[in-house]
């Protein structure tokens, strides 16, 4: 079942990888950053299984088990990388605890979301991908 979970959570990371960078929006509101520093960050009360999907610094999605929060991952991406992303999904909690999720560019946070367990205490929370300048 966890392998499951997993493909799937990877699946769908992907999905929305692929559609976040397949189009240049020029009035974005993200903040910019020549910066290739990376930081995730995954903080909250859930106390479940909780699983971070993230792309590393050449680009590649990983899948990690998160065993404690708060959760950090630092690295500086490679030239060819196109983005940064973290996902956070996780099952076995208790509804109403919270999970945030942060990205953060050169020290500043350039996406975060915030999601609640939802009655059966399942969590899912996908900031936006950041698309790092060319």
């Amino acid at each position: 079942m966890k392998s499951i979970f997993k493909t799937a959570v990877l699946v769908v990371t992907l999905a929305f990888t692929a559609v976040s960078c397949s189009s240049d929006d020029d009035n974005n509101s993200e903040p910019v950053t020549a910066s290739r520093d990376v930081k995730y960050e995954i903080t909250g009360n859930f106390t479940g299984k909780l699983d971070a999907t993230y792309m590393e610094k050449s680009g590649a999605p990983l899948i990690e088990d998160v065993t404690s929060l708060p959760w950090t991952k630092e690295f500086t991406a490679n030239a060819d990388s196109n983005g940064a992303l973290v996902h956070s999904s996780g099952y076995g909690g208790v509804a109403g605890q919270t999970v945030t999720a942060k990205i953060y560019v050169g020290g500043k946070v350039v996406s975060e979301l915030t999601g609640t367990a939802n009655s059966d205490g399942i969590i899912v929370v996908h900031p936006n991908t950041y698309v790092f300048p060319r």
